[in-house]
């Protein structure tokens, strides 16, 4: 069998060997470098079945785990990371136009390679099971976004979403770390498993102190994840950033940061002392996240900026779902949520490339018509409009339900009631895309939109994916951890 930790180094050689070969390499065309990438990730996707889980003894100790949890994760990294070089792949004609360069294409290359670096670090954050491990992952996965969200220079957005990426990102580390500081002084230890031993031997009056720290990783963590009230850094950075980096940000960051939690959260749970507050930090967490994200993307008229309050919105609808941890369900209702959430959301984005390419722009507007202009993406756009409001029959009608499901065998009626009710509010601000696909009238001198094979590919994939599941989602449920 193969070594679980030669996933990332296949990872991180794949993107050393493209750097290389984009140094070297005297053809202009850079496209090559994403297929190679592609490719490439699809093999270490495919070698993910032939790992195997440690053992139980095996978890309770050292840096790196390999569980079922951390498995599905590394796909889910490989498989965002794919759809984000789909979506570079097309979007790079904006890119070459907002890079200053001497030469035509330079700057492509990098721009290709950059999320083959972050997949490692995400990669690396799925099986992170100590606070130092966790660190590292964690500023290799931001490092290496700083740059893609500032990536084109000539655009000031972009600039100015680097820069509040970077400053707040800076910020979130800081609290990170100071966390750290405090859980290690009161108990010891870094390692998670350890942690959990060693809370059970530590005096009550150091409880208060425990809890400072683990509040002080949350709020980095909820910078991470968007949620509310850490959540002020997301619109603006969404509209800069590149789009495909955009959607990378909303689905796979997103997925690792609920993965950390995830683990964060599974030691201190246990004891009871602990348990109640946690509890009512992620339920005053998930209200206040529904309710500003659903309520903020109600008055946008910009896609990307919309989808980036939706993105806070469905951090919410996760939180509801960890609130909800005792629930023996409950942890698979997130994962199920999050892969759905992966599926509509990257369907949006892959119809909104080629339309921002075509129209030049990203705004509602820029979508007037789409039905007459090019039938087959307003379709796309609708399925995913649909899902991601959680329409009956889609995968992200189940998504909701599951959660919501949790919550009320946990008795969180109050929180069920405002998720029903931003629930409907999600419904007004997606059919706004959709008025203007079907009833807006297209703009003159604007035809059909063009749309690349691979794009069209993962299009029908997605669109599918997001149909079947919404009629059989256990398709989906026998795989999750």
């Amino acid at each position: 069998m193969i070594p679980p930790v030669a996933l990332e180094i296949c990872v991180v050689c794949l993107g050393i060997f493209l750097l290389m070969a984009e140094s070297f390499s005297f053809k202009s065309n850079k496209v090559t470098l994403a297929q190679g990438a592609i490719f490439g990730l699809l093999c270490v996707f495919i070698l993910t079945f032939f790992i195997e889980t440690n053992p139980p003894a095996m978890q309770d100790s050292g840096f790196y785990v390999v569980d079922g949890l951390s498995l599905f994760f590394k796909r889910f990294a490989l498989l965002a990371t794919i759809f984000t070089l789909i979506l570079a792949i097309d979007y790079i004609p904006i890119v070459q136009r907002l890079v200053p360069a001497e030469r035509p294409e330079a700057g492509s290359g990098e721009f290709f390679i950059l999320p083959v670096f972050t997949c490692a670090g995400l990669m690396w954050m799925a099986s992170a099971a100590d606070f130092i491990m966790i660190f590292c992952a964690l500023e290799l996965v931001t490092i290496s976004l700083y740059i893609q969200v500032a990536y084109m220079r000539r655009s000031l957005a972009s600039l100015e979403a680097g820069t509040k990426f970077l400053v707040l990102g800076a910020l979130s580390t800081g609290f990170f770390i100071y966390g750290i500081t405090w859980i290690f002084g009161m108990t010891g230890e870094t390692n998670l498993a350890l942690i959990q031993k060693a809370l059970a031997n530590v005096p009550e009056a150091n409880h208060t102190a425990i809890l400072f720290g683990l509040a002080m990783v949350l709020v980095a963590i909820g910078f991470k994840i968007a949620a509310a009230p850490f959540q002020f850094w997301v619109p603006d950075v969404y509209q800069g950033a590149p789009t495909p980096i955009t959607a990378f940000l909303a689905v796979a960051s997103k997925a690792a940061g609920f993965v950390i939690l995830i683990r964060v959260l599974q030691p201190f749970l246990v004891l009871e002392s602990f348990q109640g507050k946690l509890i009512l930090v992620l339920l005053l967490l998930a209200a206040l996240t529904l309710i500003y994200g659903n309520l903020a993307a109600i008055p946008q008229t910009n896609l990307k900026r919309l989808l980036g309050y939706s993105s806070i919105a469905h951090a919410g609808y996760l939180l509801v779902g960890l609130a909800a941890i005792g629930d023996a369900f409950s942890g698979r209702a997130v994962v199920f949520y999050l892969s759905g959430y992966f599926l509509m959301t990257f369907l949006a984005f892959l119809v909104m490339v080629p339309v921002t390419k075509a129209t030049g722009g990203d705004d509602l507007s820029h979508f007037n018509g789409l039905a007459r202009r090019s039938p087959g993406l307003a379709l796309a756009m609708l399925i995913a409009a649909a899902s991601l409001a959680g329409v009956p029959f889609t995968v992200g009608f189940f998504g909701k339900f599951f959660i919501f499901e949790a919550a009320m065998n946990q008795g969180l009626y109050l929180l069920v009631f405002i998720g029903v009710i931003t629930v409907a509010s999600g419904f007004y601000y997606y059919f706004k895309v959709i008025r203007a696909m079907y009833w807006q009238p297209a703009p003159e001198g604007v035809g059909a939109v063009p749309v690349s094979i691979l794009s069209k590919l993962a299009i029908v994939v997605s669109a599918l994916l997001i149909l079947v599941l919404g009629f059989y989602p256990q398709l989906l449920i026998q795989f999750l951890p």
